[in-house]
């Protein structure tokens, strides 16, 4: 199914870059994984379980060289409400580790039917704007970590002017500590000492020395020990086809932010992803987390981040942070108890700043005004309705991008040149001149449902336009690779038009495909055999002789 190239993902050479990356992961890993499994109603060592064993598999099975896996709040959403579906006859954690193992297989069948084209559509535009609004995302999600406040609206404005309305409630020496160890970060940013790794161990020795928890600044607290067993979840308590579907719910939700995820920052990388082979990365780490009584994950913003942000260059860098957390249960749970909260979230809120790519915007500006703007419906739908809405706008963007730039396809009238062979756009060469009696036409474009009217409107103003001795009105097909039942039906109807006004309507280098659609709509027998030509050449030699006939034949 996948070929796997372990020398190119796990490269030593890239040990030195990937160590620190690997630790900082591991850090920010920490108190997330203890926190989203409270969304789903799950003890918090399936958390720290889930950050475990999707970094190994994914390291192996994932295209990405600096994707982080492990849970993330739309995936969580999502599994809290198909556990509100399915009824639990046991434990929970059985539930969502038969999802888990459901999900890689939906994940696994999804690459064998080439889903991963879906990604496809994700233009550069639109993976920069949602990279951007996932930052601020981030951003605005540490104001709690930083401040002390348990802010509760969501959004990108609602969370701002809730912290304004409880400036009362912030506690000054969580927010100093957590702005002293943003400078940190942004101090050490671009140098070869880990940041995150810094902030780690001195919030720690911190922590320990003043007691930071009996100043009231929060701490990430007791950390389970131990590891997880291999188990191979009980499908026979569970309603199979509420199961299913679940599932292929949480799938969708989670291909869709993975993926997303893993472009945009292929794109701040400057790497190839492999939608397909991402498919089989995510599919390896949720059965992998299923069978040791995890549950479903996907691509994580915030660590990828992280590892970027540290300079992780390969999939080492997953190895390193799950030989961490492994490490960590085992021998220094106790010790990482007093790492305070406000220290994590200078080290997310320093990550985010650094993946937004204000460069490409730049670009974009100077590029494609319109494609900025995509990029910044993007960010905002991101920032503005959540993550997971977000996929859905990119998706939605980006189509809208593709029919918005084929709704007009550009066309050119053709002519002679003076002492030149072949036909030239006339808007280019000022000595290019129409045939007499007849408007060639070149369409650039394919001619679907979506432009059919468009187009169709276009060619009834050349005609207009045209000189009052045009015979024929010929269209290049050269260029249109693609036609539908409506375009064909939008030709049938112009033929029909153009002969009212004594034109005549034909065709030529029509692609096989192309001519093979008209024939059955009828198309070419409408306008005759005769008017449809293989080569430009064959037009100007048909119609002089067409024209010698009418001037032969008797008048009535």
């Amino acid at each position: 199914m996948v070929e796997l190239n372990l020398r190119e993902r796990f490269d030593m050479r890239t040990l030195r870059q990937d160590f620190p990356a690997g630790l900082a992961v591991a850090a920010v890993a920490l108190p997330s994984a203890i926190a989203y499994p409270a969304i789903a109603n799950l003890p918090a060592v399936v958390g720290i379980y889930s950050s475990i064993l999707p970094l190994l598999a994914y390291a192996v099975f994932g295209s990405s060289r600096k994707l982080m896996t492990g849970p993330d709040a739309p995936t969580m959403t999502m599994l809290a409400a198909a556990m509100v579906t399915i009824a639990l006859p046991g434990d929970r954690v059985i539930a969502a580790s038969a999802i888990a193992v459901m999900v890689g297989l939906f994940c696994l069948a999804a690459r064998l039917l080439r889903f991963g084209v879906i990604a496809s559509f994700l233009s550069r535009p639109i993976l920069i704007g949602f990279l951007a609004g996932v930052s601020i995302s981030i951003l605005i999600g540490q104001i709690g970590r930083l401040t002390g406040v348990k802010i509760e609206s969501e959004g990108m404005f609602a969370p701002l002017l809730e912290l304004a309305r409880r400036t009362s409630e912030i506690h000054w020496p969580t927010a100093a500590l957590g702005a002293s160890m943003f400078v940190v970060m942004q101090a050490l940013r671009g140098s070869r000492i880990p940041g995150p790794v810094v902030v780690l161990v001195v919030s720690v020795a911190l922590s320990v020395l003043f007691n930071f928890s009996g100043m009231g600044i929060a701490v990430v607290g007791p950390i389970p020990d131990g590891l997880p067993a291999f188990s191979i979840p009980s499908f026979e308590a569970l309603p199979l086809r509420t199961l299913v579907l679940s599932s292929a719910a949480v799938f969708l939700v989670s291909f869709g932010a993975g993926t997303i995820t893993a472009r945009s920052f292929g794109v701040l990388g400057n790497y190839h992803v492999d939608p397909n082979r991402e498919l089989v990365g995510f599919g390896a780490a949720n059965i992998a987390n299923g069978l040791f009584g995890g549950f479903p994950v996907t691509a994580s913003d915030s660590r990828t981040a992280i590892n970027f942000a540290a300079g992780g260059q390969s999939q080492l860098a997953g190895l390193v942070a799950a030989a961490a957390l492994t490490l960590t249960m085992l021998f220094f749970a106790g010790t990482l108890k007093s790492l305070p909260i406000p220290a994590l979230g200078a080290i997310l809120a320093s990550a985010a700043l650094s993946l937004i790519d204000v460069k490409s915007m730049r670009q974009l500006w100077k590029i494609s005004r319109m494609e900025l703007g995509f990029a910044l419906i993007c960010m905002a739908g991101a920032v503005a309705l959540g993550v997971l809405n977000g996929v859905v706008i990119a998706v939605g963007a980006s189509l809208a991008y593709i029919v918005f730039k084929n709704m007009s396809p550009r066309d050119a009238l053709l002519g002679r040149r003076p002492g030149f062979e072949g036909f030239y756009k006339l808007h280019r060469h000022p000595d290019a001149q129409p045939l007499p009696g007849m408007t060639l036409m070149l369409v650039e474009g394919d001619v679907l449902f979506y432009n059919a009217d468009v187009i169709r409107t276009r060619f009834e103003a050349v005609a207009e336009d045209s000189a009052p001795d045009t015979r024929w009105f010929i269209i290049d097909a050269s260029a249109i690779t693609q036609v539908d039942s409506t375009a064909a039906l939008m030709f049938d109807m112009l033929a029909v038009e153009f002969s009212k006004r004594g034109i005549a309507l034909g065709f030529t280098e029509l692609h096989a495909e192309v001519r093979d659609l008209l024939t059955a709509a009828g198309v070419i027998d409408r306008i005759g055999a005769a008017m449809v030509f293989e080569e430009l050449a064959e037009i100007e030699p048909a119609l002089r002789a067409e024209i010698a006939v009418v001037s032969a034949s008797p008048a009535d």
